[in-house]
């Protein structure tokens, strides 16, 4: 009985993935963007690099200012007495807490006033943005110094004016306790950032195509329909810049805690952890740490926002 062989199998070359075409327009803007974006890159690098580089360095010494001529080399010895010490636990929450609190309720804020700018009519726009971006246009110092005021038990007045509320009376210490405090600080970030998250929307609203909102209302799309559908991944981009900038921001918060509390009743943040163990002791090595961990954390965060979002900018502007 004989037995054929078949002949093996011809050998197929992998097929590689098509590269993705870029329009002659997007070069262009490409290379104008990084025309007018180079200058100011490169002297920001300057200008943040060295300190960056001089805090990391400084991180590697036992280094007091007080007593210069002691300073010697550690290595990671700083880095590991700050990870054990819960002080920095305690500060990673805090400020944790914050930024979320802060930035979600912003961000429904935000969004809420966006839409009623961008339904306004076209007289009153300009003057809706302009009465809006007044508790941004605030310094952060001064308008946690008002906060302060407002909520003081001495000189406030939020206490005799909301005494029907239960639980707030004459004698309702609003700094004292570390549940209270935190809901301060929130209300005045809150407050003065919201602005900010409501124009960068807004200009995302701006990009939402009419037609297809014609389209969704036509084919019988009810609102929330047409915002799940539509205006949501169409402002997909611009939701990722706000949430990125407003997280970013709200992680390095300290003037707030700086006015109101001054780290008290384990209100300390990051920045005011790095701020007291440079300032205040005079430990330049340790603070040196905490400010480079902190640093590392925000880029964590940026790396997660970019990767975690997805949004393709090219297609996002129209490129194609």
């Amino acid at each position: 009985m004989s037995t054929t062989t078949l002949p093996p199998a011809p050998k197929t070359e992998p097929v590689s993935k098509p590269k993705a075409f870029v329009s002659d327009r997007a070069k262009a803007e490409r290379k104008l963007g990084w025309m007018l974006a180079g200058p100011a890159l490169a002297v920001m690098l300057l200008v943040t690099a060295y300190p960056i580089a001089q805090a990391f360095y400084d991180s590697l010494f036992d280094y007091r200012l007080t007593d210069p001529e002691n300073r010697s080399f550690t290595g990671l010895s700083n880095y590991l007495v700050i990870l054990t010490d819960s002080l920095w636990w305690t500060a990673i929450l805090v400020t944790a807490f914050i930024t979320v609190v802060t930035v979600a309720v912003e961000l429904v804020l935000g969004f809420a006033l966006a839409m009623v700018m961008n339904k306004a009519l076209k007289a009153i726009r300009p003057f809706l943005r302009a009465v809006i971006l007044i508790p941004y246009a605030v310094i952060t110092v001064v308008s946690a110094f008002a906060w302060q005021f407002a909520f003081d038990i001495n000189t406030g007045f939020v206490n005799s004016w909301f005494a029907w509320i239960p639980g707030v009376g004459a004698d309702t210490d609003w700094f004292g306790d570390t549940g209270t405090s935190l809901f301060v600080i929130c209300l005045a970030e809150i407050w003065k950032t919201t602005p900010f998250i409501s124009l960068l929307l807004l200009a995302g609203l701006a990009q939402v195509p009419e037609v297809l909102q014609e389209a969704a209302q036509v084919d019988g799309a009810t609102w929330w329909q047409r915002m799940r559908r539509v205006t949501l991944p169409n402002m997909k981009a611009a939701i990722m810049v706000a949430l990125l900038f407003r997280t970013l921001d709200a992680f390095r918060v300290f003037d707030s805690i700086f006015v109101m509390t001054a780290g008290a009743n384990n209100t300390e943040s990051v920045s005011f952890l790095a701020y007291r163990q440079t300032i205040s002791r005079l430990e330049i090595g340790l603070g040196s740490a905490v400010s480079v961990l902190l640093f590392i954390v925000v880029v964590l965060i940026a790396f997660i926002f970019i990767k975690g979002f997805k949004v393709d900018l090219a297609q996002a502007r129209g490129d194609g």
